[in-house]
């Protein structure tokens, strides 16, 4: 079984430093680990109701 993610916090206000230059930006990782677990959510919804639907 896949391991259950924990939903990301975002990045401080102060852990970007709003230049630009950083390459990944603590805000794409952020959003980037967001957009898994996010898709996680849906897959364990789905299997749920998946679920719930068989049991009747």
């Amino acid at each position: 079984m896949t391991e259950l993610l924990a939903k990301p916090c975002p990045p401080a206000d102060d852990d970007c430093c709003g230049g630009g230059a950083c390459n990944p930006c603590v805000w794409d990782y952020y959003y980037a680990e967001r957009k898994k677990w996010r898709l996680q959510q849906v897959a364990l919804k789905a299997a749920e109701e998946h679920k719930i639907k068989i049991s009747y």
